[in-house]
């Protein structure tokens, strides 16, 4: 993990690699769809990135004519960005019994294909947390534009 600066030298966000990240997620290839975390404030924000290439396992049948990634595959990967932010919120390195569970999804939206080549900017901003319910606005970015965007719920859980 490093500590981002801008260019005056200002403190504006952690970031975090491939290695912190797979220690934080317990995704892995083909499923692993964060790349980068650019910056996050532990219980605000966190901004992610997932680059599209040819390569991903869906792009076979979805579609062979015009390869466009799936909106599913898109709100997991938003989904994974409000993980990290949520396990980085409350300090925890997560083990083999450690999870934060995806619980629900509200007013998702897709607005643009997202293709090979494109890199896909997850944002994820926690709203509250209710009875062991935390709620995130989530938005996907392509060039600046959104392509999806949801309300989720993720709940910690104990695997048994």
């Amino acid at each position: 993990m490093t500590e981002a600066r801008s260019p005056a030298g200002n403190s504006f966000g952690k970031t975090l690699d491939i290695n912190d990240i797979l220690r934080q997620l317990p995704h892995r290839y083909p499923f692993l769809l964060v790349d980068r975390v650019l910056e996050y404030e532990p219980g605000k924000s966190i901004r992610a990135l997932k680059n599209v290439t040819y390569n991903e396992p869906f792009f076979v049948g979805h579609f062979p004519h015009r390869p466009v990634m799936p909106g599913v595959m898109i709100i997991e990967a938003m989904a994974q960005a409000a993980g990290i932010l949520a396990f980085r919120t409350v300090d925890i390195v997560p083990d083999e019994n450690t999870r934060f569970y995806f619980a629900g999804i509200d007013k998702a939206r897709f607005r643009k294909p997202v293709e090979p080549g494109d890199q896909l900017i997850l944002k994820a901003t926690l709203g509250r947390q209710m009875r062991g319910i935390w709620k995130f606005a989530t938005v996907a970015e392509v060039g600046g534009c959104e392509v999806a965007s949801a309300e989720m719920l993720v709940a910690p859980g104990v695997v048994p």
